[in-house]
């Protein structure tokens, strides 16, 4: 079983940056795929970005590609993520999730651990 707490959320303005991270228990994180997904209220759960065990296959939703950096530190069982240029439309709950390799990296349906979430705010 692998726990995940998300941290780092918060209100910024538009142009703004912020950094979430993901904190995993387990001894078993470097054998998981790791993905950041969002919801914002009213829509349906959507997928920013995920790497695979080592970093080594990188995949970004085209609505995130040149703003937001996936990263692992698997000494540190913590994912994160680096979000530059955040628009209004960037605002929702954003939640770390881990699944086994291989499969649909894109599909929410495929993780089987999720975080609670941290709620990202951005300001017009």
């Amino acid at each position: 079983q692998v726990q995940l707490v998300e941290s780092g959320g918060g209100l910024v303005q538009a142009g703004g940056s912020l950094r979430l991270s993901c904190a995993a228990s387990g001894r078993t994180f470097s054998t998981f795929v790791m993905g950041w997904f969002r919801q914002a209220p009213g829509k349906e759960r959507e997928f920013v970005a995920a790497l695979t065990e080592i970093g080594a296959n990188i995949y970004y939703a085209d609505s995130v590609k040149g703003r937001f950096t996936i990263s692992r530190d698997n000494a540190k069982n913590t994912v994160y993520m680096q979000m530059n240029s955040l628009k209004p439309g960037d605002t929702a709950v954003y939640y770390c999730a881990a699944k086994s390799p291989g499969g649909n990296y894109y599909s929410s349906n495929g993780y089987d651990h999720w975080g609670q979430g941290t709620q990202v705010t951005v300001s017009s």
